[in-house]
C-alpha cells in the first residue's frame, strides 16, 4: 500500500508523515485490496480560523471505489485523527455493504428505499462527526466575486480534476456520492447515457439533474455562466 503524503499552502514536517504511516496502516485490515492512499495537508492562515486551520483530506484508491474523508481542527494531527476515523467508517460502511450483497440480500430496490437507508446513515455518521469535533467559531463572512462566493479573507482557490467513470445505476451513484461525502455526485446514468448529477436537499432529501444536448439552444457567449437547481 502506497501512502503518498503532501502539503497545499504549507510544508510537511518528516515527523508527521511518519505519524500518518503508522497511523494509516490498520487500514489494510479494514480493506486489503487498497492500493493507494493520497493524504493531502492544507494550512489556512487566516487568524479568525485558528480553531479549523489545518485540514487534511484522504483520498483511499482501492480496486471498488474512490473513497475519501476530510476533517479540519487546530492541527493536523487532530484533523488527521478526525478524517482517519471518517475514513474508517465507510471502509466499515462499504464491507457492511459487500456482505449483505454476498448472502443474497441486494439491498434497497426502489429510489426511495434508497435514499431512506442513506438518510439513516448519514444522520448517524453526522452525529458522531459532532461528537467528536471541536466547537466552531462564528462563520466569516461571505463576499462575491465576480460569480463566485468566497468566505472571509480568502484566498480564491479553484481547482480543476478529471476523473475515470463507468456508468453506474442511481442507487450506485448515491452510495459513493456518501463515501466519498461530498453532497454532489456527478457520473453517467446507465440507463440512459446521459451525463446525471444526484445531490443532496435541503432535510436529507436527494435530488437528480440528468442532462441533454438541445440542437436548437445556441451557444452563450464567452464568460456567460449558467446554473443548475432543483
Amino acid at each position: 500500500m502506497d501512502i503518498v503524503v503532501k502539503g497545499r499552502k504549507t510544508e510537511v514536517p518528516d515527523r508527521f508523515r511518519k505519524h500518518v504511516a503508522e497511523k494509516l496502516e490498520k487500514i489494510k485490515k479494514l480493506d486489503g485490496k487498497v492500493i493507494s492512499l493520497d493524504v493531502e495537508v492544507c494550512k489556512e492562515h487566516n487568524p479568525r480560523q485558528a480553531d479549523r486551520s489545518d485540514r487534511v483530506e484522504i483520498t483511499l484508491r482501492s480496486r471498488g471505489p474512490v473513497i475519501r474523508a476530510e476533517a479540519a481542527a487546530r492541527d493536523p494531527y487532530a484533523a488527521l485523527d478526525l478524517a482517519s476515523s471518517k475514513l474508517e467508517a465507510r471502509l466499515r460502511k462499504q464491507h457492511d455493504k459487500r456482505r449483505v450483497h454476498r448472502s443474497g440480500n441486494r439491498g434497497p430496490q426502489s429510489v426511495a428505499e434508497a435514499t431512506a437507508h442513506l438518510a439513516e446513515e448519514l444522520n448517524r455518521e453526522l452525529d458522531e462527526a459532532a461528537a467528536a469535533a471541536p466547537e466552531e467559531d462564528a462563520q466569516p463572512p461571505v463576499k462575491r466575486v465576480g460569480p463566485l462566493e468566497v468566505r472571509g479573507d480568502g484566498p480564491l482557490v479553484v481547482r480543476e480534476k478529471t476523473h475515470a467513470a463507468a456508468p453506474m445505476a442511481l442507487d450506485q451513484a448515491l452510495y459513493e456520492m456518501e463515501l466519498v461525502g461530498h453532497d454532489f455526485y456527478l457520473f453517467v446514468d446507465a440507463e440512459t447515457k446521459q451525463p446525471s448529477v444526484v445531490y443532496r436537499r435541503h432535510g436529507y432529501d436527494y435530488g437528480v439533474i440528468h442532462l441533454e444536448t438541445d440542437p436548437f439552444v445556441e451557444e452563450p457567449p464567452p464568460g456567460a455562466g449558467g446554473a443548475l437547481g432543483g
